[in-house]
């Protein structure tokens, strides 16, 4: 008899926060990365869609959830996102992080 997987204590202690606050945006980018880290791609987007209907991303957030939305066969949406992410970078000057979303674009299409 195996053992289940010892909880993770972090997406614990985030789904906690946001249970406890759901308006509070950075405890539902925290649940997302560790939704992400535990293969959660379901709950990492709905999580990310959260954080990102009520905060203005720099872009990394909407790289994330293009993350999400490859690994759920998702890659018009995951496209889509790259585009915001793509906007907000450079809306907030990080031309850096729009290259590589640029990139991240290209190699899926």
């Amino acid at each position: 008899m195996t053992n289940p997987p010892p909880p993770n204590s972090k997406l614990e202690t985030f789904r906690a926060m946001v249970a406890k606050n759901p308006d509070n945006v950075l405890a539902r980018f925290g649940l997302a990365n560790e939704a992400m880290k535990a293969g959660l791609h379901e709950e990492a987007a709905e999580q990310l869609g959260a954080y990102l209907a009520r905060y203005d991303d720099e872009g990394n957030g909407w790289q994330r959830l293009a993350e999400c939305r490859l690994a759920l066969g998702q890659p018009a949406e995951a496209r889509a996102a790259l585009e915001n992410g793509i906007a907000a970078a450079r809306r907030f000057g990080h031309g850096g992080l729009a290259g590589e979303l640029e990139v991240r674009l290209e190699e899926l299409e």
